[in-house]
Formats: C-alpha cells, sequence, structure tokens
C-alpha cells in the first residue's frame, strides 16, 4: 500500500499532462514528477537511507515538495513535515526528536547548517540537481510498505508546550484521500489545486487525493497566500480548489469585496475552499457565502485524524430554507464516510443527544500513536477511540456542534461557560474583526470571563457597546466580565489564536 504507486498510476495513464505549475508556468508533466521522485529515491538509498527512516521538510511551499515527498515514499521513507515558519532551534528539537537522518531546506526557512543531521539539502542549489539522476522510474524497484508502516510523521502545533509526533501510516493516508472525494468534493483531471497554506500541513495532505484523480497541481510563485495573486491564478487557469483557515478564508473575502467582485467572478475564479484547522463563526460563514457563493465545505479532524472526522458540506450549507439551517452552519456537520464520531463523557461512555461531552472519533484514519510517547499514546486512544480534547455535542440528525477544547472550558461560580459561545455573539456586534475569549482566575467566582476584542480599522469600539450587546443576546452570568481591546491576536503558524498566551497575559 506505498502511496507512491499513486504517483506511478498517474505517470502511466497521463505521461504528457502538465502536473504541477509554479504560478502560471509549467514545472512538470506526470512523468517527469515520478522520474524526479524515482531519482532522488534511487539517490536517498543508494546514500544509506533504509526503509523507515526519518525524512525532515523544513521548507516553504515550493513545487519540489511533491517530488521530495513521493520520493521519500518511494524509497519506503517517513517524512517529517515542519513548518518552514518555525525557528530554526524549534525545527532541530522536532528533527532530534524524530530522529531524522536527512532534512531538505530552503534557504529562507534554516540556517546554513541544522543540528543532529547526516546531510541538509537545499532544494535550490546544485547539490540537490545533482540527486535528480536521469533514471527510469523502473530502475528504482518501489520500497514494499504495508497500510501499518508509516508515511508522515506530524508535529502538533504545540500550543501548550512541547509538540507530539503523530504517526499517521500508509493506510490513514490512503483512507483520507479516498474520503475526499465522498465527503468534500468531487475532483477529476480538470481540477486545479492550488497550495497556499503551509504544504507541512493539511494543504500538503490534499496532494493525495487530487493526485489520486489525476488533477493539476498548483503552487503560487508567492509560495504563501496572496489573495490578489490566487484569483488571478485562478481566473488563468481555471478554477481553483484550495484548503484554507478560517484566517484565509476572511482574506479572501476582504479581497473580493475590496475589488468589487461579484459572486459570478469568484466563481470563475474558485470551484471549491475546504475551510477548517480552527473555528469558523456562524457570521463569517453568513459574508463569505453571501459574497463568494456556494464553493465552500467546511471539514472538522486533527493531526491524529488528519483531515478526517466530520464534514459540513456545500448542500448543507446552502440548504437554506431548512428549519435549522442556522444551527446547522455553526455545526461542523456530520461524520465522514470511513469513521465513527461519538460524544463521550470522562470514560468515553457515549451521551444522550444533545448533551456535551468530550468528542471522540473511531475508524482507519485516526493515528498508530504518538511517536516514542506510549503514555501519551494510551491516554489519547482507548478501546480504538481517539479522544480529541474537544468539547461539543451531537443533535438528532448527527450533527456535531463543537463548544471548545476541554482546556479552554471556562467554570465561572459553578456554571460551564464555552467561549465559542460568546465569541459568536461578540462577532456579531458592530464593528468587531476578531475576538477570543478566555477565563481568568478569581478569588471569588473561580474564574471570570474576558474577551479580547480587535476592532475593525477605523471603527471605534466602546466596552460599554460590547456589554449591552452581549446582555441582549445571552444570559448575564456568561457575558464578559472584561473587555481588552487589542490590535491583534497571538496566532501560531496555521492561524490558530493561542489562547494560552492570552491567559497568561492575565496573569502576568
Amino acid at each position: 500500500m506505498n502511496l507512491a504507486n499513486l504517483l506511478v498510476r498517474q505517470a502511466t495513464i497521463r505521461p504528457h499532462v502538465v502536473a504541477v505549475r509554479y504560478g502560471t508556468q509549467a514545472w512538470a508533466t506526470y512523468q517527469e514528477w515520478a522520474r524526479r521522485s524515482a531519482a532522488l529515491a534511487q539517490s536517498m538509498r543508494r546514500a544509506g537511507l533504509a526503509e523507515g527512516d526519518r525524512v525532515a521538510l523544513f521548507m516553504r511551499n515550493h513545487p519540489r515538495y511533491l517530488e521530495v515527498l513521493w520520493a521519500a515514499w518511494w524509497a519506503g521513507l517517513v517524512v517529517v513535515p515542519i513548518n518552514a515558519k518555525l525557528h530554526p532551534r524549534e525545527a532541530e528539537w522536532i528533527i532530534d526528536h524524530a530522529q531524522a537522518r536527512w532534512a531538505f531546506v530552503t534557504s529562507d526557512s534554516g540556517p546554513e547548517a541544522l543540528a543532529g543531521l547526516d546531510r541538509q539539502i537545499d532544494i535550490e542549489t546544485d547539490a540537490y540537481e545533482q540527486l535528480l539522476q536521469p533514471v527510469d522510474s523502473t530502475d528504482m524497484p518501489m520500497a514494499e510498505r504495508t497500510g501499518n508502516d508509516l508515511a508522515w510523521l506530524f508535529y502538533t502545533s504545540g500550543t501548550t508546550g512541547r509538540p507530539k509526533g503523530v504517526m499517521l501510516t500508509h493506510r490513514n493516508l490512503m483512507t483520507m484521500g479516498l474520503t475526499y472525494f465522498v465527503d468534500v468534493d468531487p475532483v477529476d483531471e480538470t481540477d486545479h489545486i492550488v497550495y497556499a497554506a503551509p504544504m507541512s500541513h493539511g494543504a500538503g495532505l490534499y496532494a493525495i487525493p487530487h493526485l489520486m484523480a489525476g488533477a493539476r497541481h498548483v503552487v503560487p510563485a508567492s509560495g504563501g497566500v496572496d489573495p490578489a495573486e490566487l484569483f488571478e491564478l485562478g481566473l488563468q487557469l481555471g478554477r481553483l480548489s484550495t484548503f484554507a483557515a478560517p484566517t484565509i478564508v476572511k482574506r479572501l473575502v476582504d479581497h473580493a469585496v475590496a475589488c468589487g467582485l461579484s459572486m459570478d467572478d469568484c466563481g470563475r475564479a474558485f470551484k471549491t475552499v475546504v475551510y477548517g484547522g480552527a473555528p469558523m463563526y456562524v457570521a463569517d460563514i453568513e459574508r463569505a457565502l453571501a459574497v463568494m457563493g456556494p464553493r465552500f465545505v467546511q471539514i472538522y479532524g486533527q493531526g491524529e485524524t488528519p483531515m478526517v472526522a466530520t464534514a459540513l458540506s456545500r448542500r448543507h450549507l446552502g440548504d437554506t430554507a431548512h428549519p435549522r439551517y442556522r444551527d446547522r452552519l455553526g455545526s461542523v456537520g456530520l461524520a465522514q464516510t470511513p469513521v465513527s464520531v461519538r460524544v463521550g463523557d470522562g470514560q468515553g461512555r457515549p451521551l444522550p443527544v444533545g448533551a456535551v461531552g468530550e468528542v471522540m472519533v473511531k475508524g482507519d484514519t485516526v493515528m498508530a500513536g504518538y511517536w516514542r510517547n506510549p503514555e501519551a499514546t494510551a491516554a489519547a486512544i482507548q478501546s480504538g477511540w481517539l479522544f480529541t480534547g474537544d468539547v461539543g455535542c451531537l443533535d438528532a440528525d448527527g450533527f456535531l456542534t463543537l463548544k471548545d477544547r476541554s482546556k479552554d472550558l471556562i467554570i465561572s461560580g459553578g456554571s460551564n461557560i464555552y467561549p465559542r459561545e460568546v465569541e459568536e455573539v461578540l462577532l456579531q456586534a458592530p464593528g468587531v474583526a476578531e475576538v477570543a475569549v478566555v477565563g481568568a482566575p478569581d478569588p471569588e467566582w473561580g474564574e471570570v470571563v474576558v474577551a479580547f476584542v480587535v476592532a475593525t480599522p477605523g471603527v471605534a469600539v466602546s466596552t460599554d457597546a460590547l456589554d449591552a450587546h452581549c446582555l441582549a443576546q445571552m444570559a448575564r452570568f456568561k457575558r464578559p466580565k472584561r473587555y481588552e481591546l487589542v490590535e491583534a491576536l497571538p496566532k501560531n503558524h496555521y492561524g490558530k489564536v493561542l489562547k494560552t498566551e492570552l491567559r497568561q497575559r492575565l496573569i502576568s
């Protein structure tokens, strides 16, 4: 079950079709992509890398990310993706913990020499080119891999302490890829997947289903998120599909509004925008649908069950006539096809419809465990169920609504308060662009609710107005006791708000 077989299949079916573009420029056909990956696999094996060895990718988005990724799988290696925005010391910690032997880098992602490696190769140098010896793909036998062999060792974002290495197998990723067609979006050879979000995360994993379908792979020339560039790419190449965190969706929508683009204009540039990785508030998705039209799909998953837990389909997002439409809009949808989703109590026992508890996932996308951390694995996976650490509830139709991470729950005066519920209300207040709600220690109440609010540029927001808005829409005990007006919210490299940092500000 080696994932590299997906590339060989497409190189056989459509060898001369342009598979990869760098901006609008053709980078490689499927045949060329396969030959480069095969040559690189051969070079790595000749240099002494053995099946199961780890190879780190500390690179910005680049077409060669795809070459290296599939070369590593071809050779039977395990890929360790590292976000290019991490500090080199953070990358070195991951390299050391993963016991990676080689690293492929871009010059802007790290120093000249990362510690702990046998070899470091900059993909934009002659040293890399020398590894791409012109051999036929048949000259490098593909490593035999079982479904249980590791393919992707992904380190969690580490918002609280050191990240953990999530062990994902070839079966995990193959199942994820096949699930995309059923629960997220149909794909064919005319589609274009654009990698604007980091390829070290979910955006890169979505190369798998698009390779399965023989679609086209596009890396923006900027290597990142430039809304004007993405809209232009879509108009020139054909409608794009992409994976985007809510912060990226907001930037795309803001660009469309600022440029006066119609819904039809947006539809000519984008086919599908899959969003996830952080909460998308109801007000934000309503605005996105109103501006860009019915081209959104929400997914909920974790590194531990990559991109697969639930999905809120294009159809459900567009079913405005449904009596519980807004409730569904605030949900993360239904369990995806290959998994079961449960809301359980502290012992994992299923709770009744509507009850709030920990979200649990079971199925073939759930990780094999945490690398070199059996204690964390035993705590996270019990009887095959992944305890996600997220808090939510299921309705009678199976739609899952997330409340918060379990660690973000606020208990004030003995009452449970879910920050997301407060955030949803505040985002509807005039002049509020972003908000994050956390609990602050309080000698009388245990914790009190504090809201960090970012105002829309050029708009004055008063705490009295915010308080009146909350009192008009929620129980008094849930409303924030304090409002902190800030210029920006702290976020990690994937766009997730660092609530740990906000809580630290309140006690420092």
